[in-house]
């Protein structure tokens, strides 16, 4: 939203960007299954297109550009999807600055993780393939943790961050996966929270199918976050530009076993945020054997209950920022990715809220697209006094706690 002269700190409780419109499209099509006749459910109007992008001033973050976002659900495959979405307006590049490396939390479940993989696959000197491999953490601990050969594909790759000791095992690519790089052979394919950017689904897995032919001893292995907890949850925070696309158990399992794979393995991890799949190539389409697979009936009902719940979530969250700020109390957020800008620009909230915190030391610095708030590291709390922090995932709360402690900071945690 732009900022309007003449208004009082906090914004009215109403002014959000949301809106809870139901509807039926008969004639769009799912990009998931090619099935027509999509329900409409939840829009969010004027967000900026990117929530990862390093905007370097108050202005450019203000300036920011902005698209709609309307999510659609197909009955058909229990996908759900930004009916409104436009590829051509994203520019990932290495100004994309989307790593969770600098928590102690994420980084021992990514290590739990690789060490998983590496267990049950028998990745010891093997060739691993990352799609979307951001900075390339994850390739690298794979690397280092069993010797195994290493190929990132990702155009915000930036190599100042592989260490050196496992760089020459490793190939990284700036660039987006497609079918020219079918020639890159690899005993284990790995994509993780990328599939969630991608618009047509169906159209890319398709696409990886085709590249891995008849090596069907390849292995590969998908994560991405979970839409049945944020529907349930009425978390509107994880709804955004750049997720496009949003997966149940269900839906995720139905796009694989469409486009010739067998899933092996399907589960919610990571406080039920995120969904793990493992699946091997198979000659044809393949049919559900995993009861977590059967879903779209629960989806349906989760769908038609949402515009309440996240209506209830948006006004409770709106309210409470502007009863702090009525009462003279400082709010900062920590958590200045995704998360925390879908947060403050459904919300319509811009002065409100001066601060946003993250220990991402890249981050630090910048601004939050759209609506503007500086972003600052732990250590500059002291001397903004905060009286309430919210918490953009409360996986993270122990280990926010801790920094508040070692800083003295006396605030108040409220996670979302």
């Amino acid at each position: 939203m732009q900022k309007e002269v003449g208004m009082s700190k906090a914004t009215a409780p109403n002014k959000t960007a949301a809106s809870f419109e139901i509807a039926e499209d008969a004639q769009l099509k799912c990009p998931n299954c090619d099935s027509t006749g999509i329900h409409t459910f939840y829009s969010v109007r004027d967000i900026p297109v990117h929530s990862c992008l390093l905007m370097p001033t108050r202005e450019a973050a203000l300036n920011y550009p902005r698209g709609d976002l309307k999510l659609g659900f197909c009955r058909g495959c229990g996908f759900v999807f930004n009916t409104l979405f436009r590829p051509e307006v994203h520019e990932y590049s290495t100004a994309y600055e989307e790593t969770q490396g600098f928590s102690p939390t994420f980084n021992a479940f990514a290590k739990e993780l690789a060490a998983d993989l590496i267990r049950k696959h028998d990745l010891h000197g093997k060739t691993i393939l990352e799609i979307g491999c951001g900075k390339g953490e994850f390739l690298v601990l794979l690397c280092q943790l069993a010797q195994n050969q290493g190929i990132g594909i990702d155009p915000g790759y930036v190599p100042q961050r592989t260490p050196e000791e496992v760089a020459p095992r490793i190939e990284f690519i700036q660039d987006f996966y497609g079918e020219k790089y079918a020639h890159l052979m690899a005993d284990l394919i790995c994509c993780r929270h990328t599939l969630e950017h991608i618009a047509p689904t169906l159209e890319f897995m398709r696409s990886l199918r085709k590249t891995i032919g008849d090596r069907k001893d390849t292995v590969v292995f998908f994560e991405l976050p979970d839409v049945y907890r944020v529907l349930e949850e009425g978390a509107f925070w994880d709804i955004y530009y750049e997720h496009c696309t949003y997966f149940s158990l269900g839906s995720l399992a139905r796009l694989f076993r469409q486009t010739g794979f067998e899933v092996t393995e399907l589960e919610a991890v990571y406080d039920k945020q995120y969904l793990l799949l493992t699946a091997t190539p198979a000659a044809e389409a393949t049919s559900p054997n995993l009861q977590a697979e059967d879903d779209l009936d629960t989806m349906a009902a989760t769908v038609e209950a949402f515009p309440a719940v996240v209506e209830k979530a948006i006004s409770g969250w709106r309210r409470f920022v502007d009863d702090a700020v009525s009462r003279n109390e400082k709010v900062v957020l920590w958590g200045s990715g995704s998360k925390g800008v879908s947060f403050l620009s459904t919300l319509a909230i811009d002065d409100a809220i001066d601060y946003v915190v993250d220990i991402n030391p890249y981050r630090q610095g910048h601004f939050m697209p759209s609506t503007g708030q500086e972003i600052i590291g732990p250590d500059r709390l002291p001397e903004v006094r905060p009286d309430h922090v919210i918490v953009m995932n409360p996986i993270y709360c122990d280990e926010i706690q801790k920094d508040l402690d070692r800083l003295g900071v006396k605030a108040k945690l409220h996670a979302v």
